[in-house]
């Protein structure tokens, strides 16, 4: 009788210790890689699509996104005043979405985009690594993969994490 019980009350207390001791950064076999070659048209509406030629010269952030993503929505607030800021450039590859709901999602939200490709398909976003929205890219000025972000970050994980990749890769391009 008390062997299940036992059994039970390790399981779970193995499962607590994992949740709350995760790293939740995930590995990406892109990270120190070219991005992947693509050429994405423009959101209907909007000027400039996005291609992996635009992502050379400068460092920058790509951010992939959705208007059905209720995530990418929590992240905006701070994408949009990061863009205000002008520390770095931001782009976009709108995932799957309708020309019209992105747009709308962006009119509501802010729109912190430099550019935008809008990948239909949901091709070019595989060939980035992309299984799960939102998923944003520090990419460096020879326009490879620096660091990969997966799910919505907060000023915590922006502060920490993206922005100190973002600075050092400047630095050493000012060097």
């Amino acid at each position: 009788m008390l062997l299940p019980a036992a059994l039970f009350a390790a399981l779970a207390a193995a499962f607590y210790w994992g949740l709350m001791n995760s790293d939740d950064r995930l590995p990406s076999a892109l990270i120190g890689r070219a991005v992947p070659e693509f050429d994405l048209p423009p959101i209907e509406g909007r000027d400039d699509g996005l291609s992996s030629a635009d992502l050379q010269g400068e460092v920058s952030i790509v951010n992939v996104w959705a208007s059905w993503c209720v995530p990418c929505r929590v992240e905006m607030p701070l994408l949009v005043e990061l863009a205000a800021q002008g520390t770095v450039p931001i782009h976009g590859i709108n995932y799957k979405d309708a020309p019209d709901a992105a747009l709308a999602f962006l009119d509501e939200t802010g729109d912190p985009y430099t550019r935008i490709g809008a990948d239909r398909s949901g091709r070019a976003s595989i060939d980035w690594g992309v299984y799960g929205l939102p998923e944003t890219f520090v990419i460096d000025a020879q326009g490879r993969i620096a660091y990969k972000h997966v799910g919505p970050f907060d000023r915590r994980s922006l502060e920490q994490d993206i922005l100190p990749v973002v600075r050092r890769l400047q630095s050493e391009g000012e060097a």
